[in-house]
Order: C-alpha cells, then sequence, then structure tokens
C-alpha cells in the first residue's frame, strides 16, 4: 500500500471544506454591473416618469445590473460633481441628461476617455465623445405642434411660442423646427416669443396685443402650458386661446389629463426613453454593436384620441405594477433555493469528509509503521548535516583566522615606522617623509582587507552596481603596481610591467577593478619567493574585441586538481603551508570580471597565472552602467609634503580687513570637530554645533556653507538637511554631508534631502578643502548671474529653486513701492515674514550686496528704463516715479553707477 501523508491529507480535506464554502457564498452570483444615472432635473413630473421607467427596467433585471440615481436639482455644478465621482467610484456604464449642452462636456469626455461607455438622454451635448443618444427627435416635435395649428380650421392663426428657461438642446431644437415649420405655413403667424411664464409676461403681453387676436400659445411642456392657461383664464375668463403643450404624461394634471378636460387643446407624446435606455445599456455591457443614435416616436395627442392613450397608459401601469409583484415572488423563491442547495452541498461536504476519515482510521496504523523508518532516515540526514555545519564552520573559523594574520602585516608596518621615527632621532628629518609614506600606504591596505569583508557581503547580498567608465588600461595598471613596488625591492623580487600599447583604453569600473588587481597582485606577492619574480603584461589582441592582462608569478603554485576550485569562496590550497589567507580574495574578484562581462582563467606551471579577459568597447554594457568619470592622475606618487600641506593653503585667502565667510559644523565626535576647526578656522569663521541645537544656530548665525555628520543625537544629518534646505531663510546654505554609509541608499537619501555634497569617511581633508572652495565659488558664479540679471529674475517666475523664488517675491514686493520714497529694508523684511537681520544676511549670501544697495540699483534699473521708453516725461517725473525723494539724489546715483547723467542717457534716444 502507498505511503499515506497526514499532511497532504489534511490539505486535501481544507482544500475541499474551502471549495464547498465559497460555492456555498457565491451560489447563484454573476456578473453585476454598476449603472450611474444623472438626472438634471427633479419635482417634476416628465422626469420622474423617466426615473420610474429606468427603475422598473432595472427591477427586470436586478441580478445583473445596480442602478444608482443622482438628482442634480438644474445645478450643473453639482452634476459635474455627481459624474466626477461616479468615474472615481469605478462605474460600468453612465446614463446622462445633461443640465446644458456645454459646461459638462469636459467631465463626460474625462469619463469617455477613461473607457466609460456613456449614454446620453432626452439631452445632447457639444461634443461626439459619447456611446450612444436615446430621446425623441425635438426638432419633429417642434415641426409637429406647427403642422397641428396648421391644420386647423382658422384662416389666419395667430401663435405665442413659450420656451423653457434653460439652454438645452430640446428647447433650442424645439423651437428651430416649430419656427421653421411656420415660416412655410402662410396661415400662421408666431406675434411673440417667450422664455417661460408668469402673470407679469402675461399682461405685458395682453398690453401689447389684443387677447381676442392670440389664437394658440404653444408651450414647450404641459406644465408650462397648464400655468399659462391659468394665469390667461384669470384675466380674461371668456377668451377663445387654444394651448397646446408637450410631454403626453398620464396622471393627475398630466398632459393626457388636461386634453380630456378641455384645458389643452393638444398635448405632443414625448417619451421619456428611460426604459430604452436600460435595454441600451445592457446590450452595450454586453459587448453588441449599438446604434449611436437611438430616436423614439412621438405622437400628437387630442381630443380623438387621448380616451385611447390613457387606457394604454393605465395598462402599461397595471402591466407594471404586475412584473413588480412578480419579481418580488420569484427572488422570494430563490432566496429558498439558495438556502436550501447551500444545506445540500453542505451535507455533501460533510459526507465526503466522514468518508476521508474513515480512511484516515483505516490507514493510520500503516502510517505509524512506517514512521519508525522515517525516524531512521531524518537521523541519518542530521548526522550529515552536522557533519556539513562542521565543515562550514571550521571554513568559517580559517577565514577568520586568516583575515586577522591578514590585519597584523600591515598593524605591525605602522607600529614598526613609528617606532623607527622615535629611535631615529638624528636621521628623523631625513627619513621623515619615507616613514610616513609607509604609514599612509599600509593604513590604504588594512582599509582594502576590511573593505574586502564588506565587499563579500555584498557579492552574497548581490548589493553591487557597476560604474563603468573610459579608461586607460596601462596606467591605471601601473598606479597599483606603485603600491608593491616597496615590497618588491624589500624582498628583492623582479617585478615588472609591460604593455603591447600603452594607449589602450576600455570601459571598467576602477573601484571594482582596483580590487581585482590589488587581489591577484596580494596573493603573487603572498606565495613567491626571495629573488623570485612577478610579472603584470598587458596584450591588446590585434584584430579582437578583447585584450589580456596576465599576472604571472614564480611562487609554489597550484595543484591541477584544485584549479577549478580556486574561485570558491574560503578555499585553502594544500600547499599553503600555513600561510595567512581570508579564501574569498579570488571569488571576489570573480565576481566582479563576471560583473564587466569578462572572464579569468588560472594555470599553474613552475609558478602561478591568472588571464583577466575584458572587452575594449562598451556594447556590452546597459547604458545605466556607464558613466563619466575624468581620468585621475595615475602618475603621482606618495608625497606626503605636497598632498597635504599644499591643499590646506587656500587660494583666496582673507585679509584682516575682509570679513571671513562663516562655516557651521554640526558633528558630535569632538576629536573630528577640533581637527577641523584647527584646520579650517584661519581660513574660515567656525561656528559649532554638536547636533542638539543644529537647526537654531543655522537659523541664527545664516553661515556661508554647512558641514553636517549624519549620525546625530537628536536629528540625523539628513533630517537637519532637509528642514534647513525647506526654511526661506537658509535655503541658499551650501551643504556638505559626512557620513561613514558608502552605499546607493544612503546617496540617494542626501540628495533627496538636499545636501550638495557627500563625503564617505574615511575622506580626504584635501578633498575636503577643494569641495568646500569649488562650493562657494559657485555661489559666487550665481550671485553674479544674480546682480547682473535683475530683469530677467522680475519676469521670470518659474525657477524651481528657493531662493530664486525668493527674489522674485522680494522683486515683486520693491516694484509695487518703487514710487515710495519711504519704502525702508524694515517695511521689505516686514512683508517676507523675516527678520531684519536674516534678511540682510540671506542677501548678503546670495547676491553679496547691502540690501538698501540693491533696492536702489532696482530704482535705477526702472529710471533707466523709463529714461530709453518714456521720452516725453521729464528727469523730475521719472526720478519721483522710482522712489527718488529728488531729482538731484536721482541724477548723482545714476552717474555713480552708469557713468552718465540721466539728461546724457536720455539724450541718446
Amino acid at each position: 500500500m502507498p505511503k499515506i501523508n497526514f499532511i497532504q491529507i489534511s490539505k486535501f480535506i481544507i482544500l475541499i471544506g474551502f471549495v464547498l464554502f465559497v460555492s456555498c457564498k457565491n451560489d447563484g452570483e454573476s456578473k453585476r454591473y454598476k449603472i450611474g444615472f444623472s438626472q438634471c432635473l427633479s419635482d417634476n413630473m416628465w422626469r420622474d416618469a423617466m426615473n420610474h421607467s429606468m427603475q422598473i427596467q432595472a427591477s427586470l433585471l436586478q441580478d445583473s445590473l445596480t442602478l444608482e440615481i443622482f438628482e442634480a436639482n438644474g445645478n450643473i455644478q453639482k452634476q459635474i460633481n455627481q459624474i466626477e465621482k461616479m468615474i472615481q467610484d469605478n462605474y460600468d456604464l453612465i446614463i446622462i441628461s445633461p443640465n446644458e449642452p456645454d459646461r459638462v462636456v469636459p467631465v463626460i469626455e474625462k469619463a469617455f476617455d477613461s473607457g466609460i461607455p456613456i449614454i446620453l438622454i432626452d439631452r445632447k451635448i457639444n461634443s461626439n465623445k459619447f456611446t450612444a443618444f436615446v430621446g425623441a427627435d425635438n426638432l419633429a416635435v417642434g415641426k409637429n405642434a406647427a403642422n397641428y395649428i396648421a391644420s386647423m380650421e382658422e384662416k389666419i392663426k395667430n401663435v405665442v411660442e413659450i420656451k423653457g428657461e434653460d439652454n438645452s438642446t430640446p428647447v433650442i431644437e424645439r423651437s428651430k423646427g416649430f419656427e421653421q415649420t411656420i415660416q412655410k405655413e402662410p396661415s400662421v403667424n408666431l406675434i411673440k416669443s417667450m422664455v417661460g411664464i408668469d402673470s407679469v409676461k402675461i399682461k405685458s403681453l395682453i398690453d401689447s396685443i389684443d387677447i381676442n387676436q392670440i389664437h394658440y400659445m404653444f408651450a414647450f411642456n404641459d406644465e408650462l402650458a397648464y400655468q399659462a392657461w391659468k394665469i390667461v383664464h384669470e384675466i380674461s375668463s371668456s377668451n377663445k386661446i387654444k394651448f397646446i403643450g408637450v410631454d403626453g404624461l398620464n396622471g393627475t394634471n398630466g398632459g393626457v389629463q388636461l386634453v380630456q378636460d378641455n384645458v389643452l387643446e393638444a398635448s405632443i407624446l414625448y417619451p421619456t426613453g428611460g426604459e430604452e435606455a436600460i435595454k441600451l445599456a445592457m446590450k452595450i455591457l454586453g459587448g453588441e454593436s449599438v446604434e449611436k443614435y437611438n430616436i423614439l416616436n412621438s405622437t400628437i395627442i387630442d381630443s380623438r384620441n387621448a380616451d385611447i392613450m390613457r387606457n394604454q397608459f393605465d395598462k402599461i401601469i397595471q402591466h407594471q405594477d404586475d412584473i413588480s409583484l412578480q419579481q418580488k415572488k420569484i427572488q422570494e423563491q430563490e432566496n429558498t433555493y439558495t438556502t436550501q442547495s447551500k444545506t445540500l452541498r453542505l451535507v455533501l461536504g460533510l459526507l465526503i469528509l466522514s468518508i476521508i476519515f474513515g480512511a484516515l482510521v483505516i490507514y493510520s496504523w500503516r502510517i505509524i509503521r512506517q514512521k519508525k523508518r522515517e525516524l531512521e532516515l531524518i537521523n541519518k540526514k542530521i548526522i550529515i548535516q552536522r557533519d556539513q555545519i562542521k565543515t562550514s564552520n571550521d571554513a568559517k573559523v580559517n577565514f577568520f583566522t586568516g583575515i586577522s594574520h591578514e590585519f597584523k602585516t600591515p598593524i605591525t608596518l605602522i607600529l614598526s615606522s613609528i617606532e623607527s621615527l622615535t629611535e631615529e632621532n638624528r636621521k628623523r628629518d631625513f627619513k621623515l617623509l619615507n616613514e610616513l609614506g609607509l604609514i599612509f600606504n599600509n593604513s590604504k591596505r588594512l582599509l582594502r582587507l576590511i573593505n574586502q569583508l564588506l565587499d563579500f557581503r555584498k557579492i552574497e547580498d548581490r548589493k553591487f552596481i557597476l560604474r563603468a567608465s573610459e579608461t586607460n588600461i596601462f596606467k591605471f595598471t601601473q598606479s597599483i603596481y606603485r603600491d608593491f613596488e616597496r615590497e618588491s625591492i624589500k624582498r628583492n623580487i623582479d617585478f615588472t610591467i609591460t604593455a603591447n600599447n600603452e594607449d589602450l583604453f576600455a570601459y571598467i569600473d576602477r573601484n571594482l577593478m582596483d580590487k581585482v588587481f590589488f587581489n591577484l597582485l596580494s596573493n603573487a606577492f603572498k606565495f613567491t619567493p626571495i629573488r623570485g619574480e612577478i610579472s603584470i603584461n598587458i596584450i591588446d589582441v590585434t584584430g579582437a574585441n578583447f585584450f589580456e592582462i596576465h599576472f604571472k608569478d614564480s611562487g609554489i603554485g597550484i595543484p591541477e586538481r584544485e584549479l577549478e576550485s580556486v574561485f570558491k569562496p574560503f578555499f585553502q590550497g594544500s600547499n599553503n603551508n600555513n600561510k595567512p589567507s581570508s579564501g574569498i580574495g579570488l571569488h571576489i574578484s570573480k565576481e566582479f570580471i563576471d560583473m564587466h562581462k569578462g572572464k579569468i582563467q588560472v594555470k599553474s606551471n613552475n609558478g602561478t597565472e591568472i588571464i583577466i579577459t575584458l572587452y575594449k568597447d562598451k556594447i556590452h554594457l546597459n547604458s545605466d552602467q556607464i558613466v563619466f568619470e575624468p581620468e585621475t592622475n595615475y602618475n603621482e606618487n606618495f608625497n606626503f609634503i605636497s598632498d597635504y600641506e599644499d591643499d590646506l593653503l587656500p587660494v583666496n585667502v582673507s585679509s584682516n580687513n575682509e570679513e571671513k565667510l562663516s562655516i557651521l559644523i554640526i558633528e558630535d565626535n569632538s576629536d573630528l570637530v577640533k581637527f577641523l576647526k584647527n584646520k579650517l578656522s584661519h581660513v574660515y569663521d567656525i561656528h559649532v554645533s554638536d547636533g542638539h541645537d543644529g537647526i537654531e544656530k543655522a537659523l541664527e548665525i545664516i553661515p556661508d556653507i554647512m558641514i553636517c555628520d549624519v549620525n546625530l543625537p537628536v536629528k540625523n544629518g539628513f533630517e537637519i538637511c532637509d528642514i534647513l534646505k525647506r526654511d526661506l531663510r537658509t535655503s541658499h546654505i551650501p551643504t556638505i554631508i559626512l557620513t561613514a554609509l558608502g552605499n546607493k541608499e544612503s546617496y540617494i537619501k542626501g540628495l533627496e534631502s538636499g545636501a550638495d555634497l557627500f563625503l564617505t569617511k574615511p575622506f580626504s581633508l584635501a578633498i575636503l578643502f577643494q569641495s568646500i572652495k569649488a562650493l562657494l565659488y559657485n555661489r559666487a558664479k550665481l550671485r553674479y548671474y544674480y546682480v547682473n540679471n535683475l530683469e530677467t529674475i522680475n519676469k521670470n517666475h518659474d525657477f524651481g529653486v528657493m531662493e530664486q523664488d525668493f527674489l522674485s517675491k522680494m522683486n515683486k514686493i520693491i516694484y509695487e513701492n518703487i514710487d515710495n520714497s519711504n519704502f525702508s529694508v524694515e517695511q521689505l523684511a516686514e512683508e517676507l515674514n523675516v527678520s531684519r537681520v536674516q534678511l540682510y544676511r540671506k542677501i548678503k549670501a546670495i547676491l553679496d550686496i547691502k540690501v538698501s544697495d540693491y533696492i536702489l540699483n532696482i530704482r535705477l534699473e526702472k529710471g533707466k528704463e523709463m529714461l530709453k521708453n518714456n521720452l516725453k516725461l521729464s528727469i523730475s517725473d521719472i526720478a519721483y516715479s522710482v522712489g527718488f525723494s529728488s531729482s538731484t539724489y536721482f541724477s548723482t546715483s545714476f552717474k555713480a553707477k552708469y557713468g552718465k547723467t540721466p539728461k546724457e542717457y536720455k539724450g541718446k534716444f
């Protein structure tokens, strides 16, 4: 018998129960569409009849659709909001009776463009972006009314036309059809066309025209016709005016009853189209093709057919009531059927579960018998896994032991160099440069080893991103070669580098490839004996799209059987002779070469030879993997004095009389603060915060530049930078972020906070100095642009930079008060919601100018423009119009700035 798995059977039981539950829950459910109807008017018999006919038809399809009616009450904006809500709520179809043909067009087109079918009912819009239209032909309605009047027995028929008060398409089309037809009938005269009806309008009409001269009044709906009838009969009960309406509704005060009561001569049946709209909607949702314009027939109702029409309407109403009752009974039967179906399925499910549990009982004893065998197999697997874990742990121990030894070597060299400096007092001055060079290079080596640990973790997590730039391969390799020259001389190793093309360029990630070359050379020197040979040979393969770099040594080599394993992590060669090694260097190197789509091979014959093959061009790289990085000076040797002291000499040292630029350092490490303050204070005015009051000090001081650490006690550097960059008072301050985090996410977060520069620790003091000078230089260039482009800044308000927006706002305030000679710096600061000191410091930082001088420059620029373009104005008028208290002061200031008097300048034009 096959083995039964308890877990699989339990899953099967749960699955059956879930299927039965879902089938019971969803029993009888089918696709239901959500339809919305925006009704333009309410409290209207004809509109109520439209709503009712829609609801009756929707009730017949209640399993397929849900209808929701929105009343706009004649408010166009309310109708627009209702349609917007239906779009947001993802209605499947929208039916609209628009208030007017123009203002609702944008929202209807928006719904149509979003893929929602649109049905217009009764009224049209001035756009073709809808799915279908349902309604009567209003042109035909107007024509039918005119033809009916023309057919009457009177020789001459004088007619008054009463329109609706809105500007909807039915009103426009009915009037057009009515008036066009009358123009062709000589016996019919249109003596007056009115909009709406009330007693004032009727009295005005009767005052202007003899009431006995009016034979017919044609109103655009039955309600208007009935109102006109009542007003006319209150004024003159003996008149013989005949009234004609439109709609022909059944019921109290409907068109049919009014005709039967001889109130109206006739009413033109105007079908609501509610039922037809729902039927058309279901066809559209069902994917059927429909006509764009669906025109409903209309007819004349008068004394000859009013009784017949009323009987038909009564039968229709009775039929609709019967349908509603039947629908209710059907729903009750469906509910009963659903309950019984769910019960039956539940019983069936319980029966199936009982059978399954019975089978479980039968086979349970077989399963228990097999458990012993399974436990034995599991025990064997555990023993195997334990051995594998032991092997892995041994590899990790060896790794950390090896890397610890790797750290000891550069540390020992550093300590030895320092000890040598203290012992060699007499020779110290002569050996200082070499000894410090040794300390520096081995410190870099120690940092490389630490980074190697981090690189291994990044490779495991796949977090490296290739950033390849065009690089001279020979110069790049030569720069790494020089790091090992001291070691080769010390051990008397013949260390050479050759290339058949020293001008070979290729796209590589310099940071990653530096680690590859350093690892390969470190291994070569580690396993090459004294007086051995190590060579680097760069071969540009002629006629091929690749080149090779050969790293060859005369060391102990690698056994042939182990060549395939050298690139595995934690690999230790059997002939290693306990030399300290991490076992991850070659693994990392291969991963980096693979990222370049290259190849790395290893050979062992009288030593070890490792061959790297890389592409020359950049076709194999993605566009986002290519960056532009300028070539560095690879020929630079370590020179402690030149590299350190030269960079500390400022380019533009402030004189004693010149105000120093200020720097705010926000850093909680007191040693680093003392170091930076000591190196920067002779050039800049230094302010310090430990992070607790960094924001407050920045707002108080308004420094020229800010250096901020990331890890701070209250708010981190990103948060401080973001707050200050969003504050109008400090948004212009260049900010340098210092951090030990070098990952991509930290760089992005720093840039998002508005930082101008992102330096990772350990950072070069020379780079920090140059960065400060570059940021201040760029700020000076921006300042020059602002000062010399006042007109451009004033006219263009779309800068997107906070200080530029600040200047635009300030310029606007100055121009608004340009004719006010009493306008002061204090008033300007008050309108900008900053203090006078903050305004002074901000303008000084951005423009390097006093606020009062800036206002004066704008006044002079405006005066210069007026002298050129308003030749009829006198110099005095211009002076007063730009805020100078006297023309003499204006002339003096103008000549001081432009070298000419206003009169001389104006004379040029």
